[in-house]
């Protein structure tokens, strides 16, 4: 046995989770990233993490890892100089897409950067039929010669996209051969490899983007390995997906674009655990960072998968839990707009120089700062004593922007929060109102480095009357990597209508499906009984332009099957949309196979509940200025880690810890569970 190790690598802080496998203990640690090379703030928290407990690196026996590499890369545009091979006629597509503005009314909106300049985007003969005959054969040539003009180009990338190639990859295949032999130890990307599904600019985009990442992403990981290695780490590494499950290194340097959400993902999934053994299978994910706040919804212990989404203004279709985010978080900076009227973010002072108590040379005011002068914040140190800070530096930085706006320094600060509070409430209602579900039905879990500082206020805005933050909630990204299991996903688009017929093209597509899962299965070295298999489909009615998933249950395809599929897509649809079409024709589209290998998990142990008086954990008191008193008003301080399970504490009250401070306001009851989670509810 020995320590199972999970790092979150953000664009502020890198979190460290242990856990020991025999004894159930859990440790954490934190430091600040390092955004030149998160490789190297990575190696330096595992280091001192397994030293605070006196341990060493080699004693680890499985280490997972969640990054914004690939992320921050794709935001930035700092990935590396790629070409395009396609199908003759479709050089433009790229630029084209579907001809939709970002914001409807914003005639002045700027796309973002085409990913691959249009010399740089080569056309060959070549043709598929949609129903997957070949009308043009390759012309191989055309291939050679694209691939040594890209060469001579100096491309670091290319990406592969055909007409139809996701229902005949015969053309796309042989572009790769051709373009390998031309290149070697070019990072190539086929369409169907990446994304076998219809809908060619999406596909073409997802293409494009795992070979802007690909170079990025595999020089990452293997500095990343290197210095693992150097540390005595001998432990297999995994790397998080956007589906919430992990792929050894390896694998993931292939695929970067089913990174994209790597972080945020486990935070999900730690959430989900955590929910599911507390008895709220409800939830609203909450998690705040330095730079961003990522939300979700779990409806009965469930994240929303979804195959496709817009990520920073590209479409990617690959598996990835339904995330939402926005640029809002503790170093989201504030400043005054043209009109006059207070804005926060999206840009961010992100670790370095951060926010303006870090004494790092930032001039602006970010929501850190706010915290820091309304009090809810440390005014002298945070990480636990670790990180001095600032409060007259942040202090006069409010102040600067009261002076613009002709506001109380303290009105000011807790504008800010209102603000930022806002645009995390819009980001809620866009995962939940938008698509039928009502938040106050939900718990919202806080965390992340900000959220429990910021959930009461946000839960108020929202009507939601519960939060719940879990032990360690500044490292549940970290944790999440703990708690799930190795994972891929398999799709295969096939437009059948749900007839009768549609039994043997179903068998005929998830015998398909299953056949890669078993080669993937075997490729991970996953027994035959921690092998899982979960199969859903994609359907619509006949006409529309987006799809629902629907489960599809385990046995063989029967009419009662077809049934199933007709009842679950009408369910969904009403969910969605509010309606059913009854007597309109529909249709599957994409089958979808979804293989998990379970592997040995973090287990979370709970603890008997003791009595309500929380004075053991009393640390100190503290002046903090509340909207609600319109003043000052003296709070108690308590130490999280000294709070046994069964304590209670009332509102107003500040709860302290390594990774994360959480607010307790006025009308607000917090009791402490067997989990020793903090669940804060509005008083009755």
């Amino acid at each position: 046995m020995g320590w199972r190790v999970g790092v979150d690598s953000g664009g502020t802080f890198t979190d460290v989770c242990l856990f020991e496998e025999d004894t159930g203990r859990i440790a954490v640690w934190k430091v600040s990233s390092t955004p030149d090379d998160p490789s190297r703030g990575i190696a330096g928290g595992v280091a001192e993490g397994m030293a605070e407990i006196g341990q060493a690196p080699a004693d680890i026996a499985y280490f997972g890892h969640g990054t914004t590499v690939a992320t921050n890369a794709l935001i930035q545009h700092r990935g590396v100089r790629t070409g395009l091979v396609t199908t003759d006629g479709f050089r433009d597509l790229l630029e084209i897409g579907r001809q939709k503005r970002p914001d409807l009314y914003d005639l002045q909106v700027d796309k973002p950067p085409v990913l691959v300049a249009r010399e740089l985007r080569l056309q060959v003969p070549e043709r598929i039929r949609h129903d997957g005959s070949v009308e043009t054969a390759l012309d191989e040539q055309a291939v050679r010669d694209a691939a040594r003009a890209l060469k001579a180009a100096g491309v670091q990338a290319i990406a592969i996209c055909f007409l139809y190639s996701f229902v005949h990859p015969a053309h796309e295949a042989t572009a790769k051969r051709i373009i390998a032999e031309e290149i070697p130890g070019i990072f190539l990307t086929t369409s169907h490899e990446i994304a076998p599904e219809f809908r060619e600019f999406e596909r073409l985009s997802t293409a494009v983007v795992n070979s802007y990442l690909g170079p990025v992403m595999r020089g990452y990981i293997k500095r990343l390995a290197e210095r693992l290695a150097e540390l005595g780490v001998t432990a297999t590494p995994h790397l998080t997906q956007s589906n919430g499950g992990v792929i050894g290194f390896e694998a993931a340097a292939e695929m970067p674009v089913r990174m994209v959400l790597s972080g945020p993902s486990t935070g999900v999934v730690g959430a989900q655990a955590i929910g599911r053994l507390s008895g709220f299978p409800d939830l609203i994910t909450f998690d705040m960072g330095g730079t961003s706040t990522d939300v979700a919804l779990l409806q009965g212990g469930a994240a929303r998968m979804t195959g496709e989404a817009i990520v920073h203004g590209y479409p990617i279709k690959a598996p990835m839990l339904d995330i939402h985010t926005v640029g809002a978080g503790g170093g989201s900076i504030a400043f005054v707009d043209s009109g006059g009227l207070l804005k926060v973010g999206p840009r961010s002072c992100g670790a370095d120089p951060g926010p303006v108590c870090y004494d790092r040379g930032n001039p602006e005011a970010a929501v850190t700062d706010a915290n820091v002068v309304l009090g809810t914040l440390h005014p002298t140190h945070l990480l636990g004593g670790r990180m001095p800070i600032r409060r007259d530096l942040s202090l006069a930085a409010v102040e600067r922007l009261a002076a613009q706006l002709g506001m109380g320094v303290m009105e000011t600060a807790q504008g800010i929060l209102s603000v930022v509070t806002a645009n995390m409430a819009k980001a809620i209602r866009v995962i939940s109102v938008q698509r039928g579900h009502d938040p106050r039905d939900y718990t919202l879990m806080a965390f992340g480095g900000a959220g429990p500082l910021h959930a009461s206020r946000l839960a108020k805005e929202l009507d939601i009357r519960r939060v719940l933050v879990p032990r360690n909630p500044g490292i549940l990204c970290a944790m999440g990597l703990l708690l799930t299991d190795l994972r891929a996903d398999f799709s295969a688009t096939r437009l059948t209508a749900l007839d009768e017929d549609a039994v043997a093209p179903m068998e005929a597509a998830f015998a398909t499906l299953t056949a890669t899962a078993e080669r993937w299965f075997e490729q991970e070295h996953i027994a035959a009984d921690k092998r899982m298999i979960r199969r859903s489909v994609d359907m619509r009615y006949a006409g529309q332009n987006y799809e629902l998933p629907v489960a599809l249950p385990d046995g063989p395809f029967t009419a009662a099957t077809l049934a199933h599929l007709a009842e679950g897509f009408a369910a969904a649809h009403r969910q969605m949309y509010g309606f059913i079409a009854e007597g309109e024709a529909v249709q599957l589209v994409t089958f979808r196979l979804e293989a998990t290998g379970v592997v040995r998990k973090a287990e979370l142990r709970p603890r008997p509940l003791q009595g309500p008086d929380p004075q053991a954990a009393l640390e100190a008191t503290r002046e903090i200025w509340l909207p609600e008193a319109q003043g000052i008003v003296v709070v108690p301080v308590y130490a999280r880690d000294r709070l046994a399970p069964g304590d209670r504490i009332a509102g107003p009250a500040i709860v302290e810890q390594m990774d994360a401070t959480t607010v307790i306001l006025p009308g607000q009851d917090a009791r402490v569970d067997e989990y020793e989670n903090l669940i804060l509810e509005a008083a009755a």
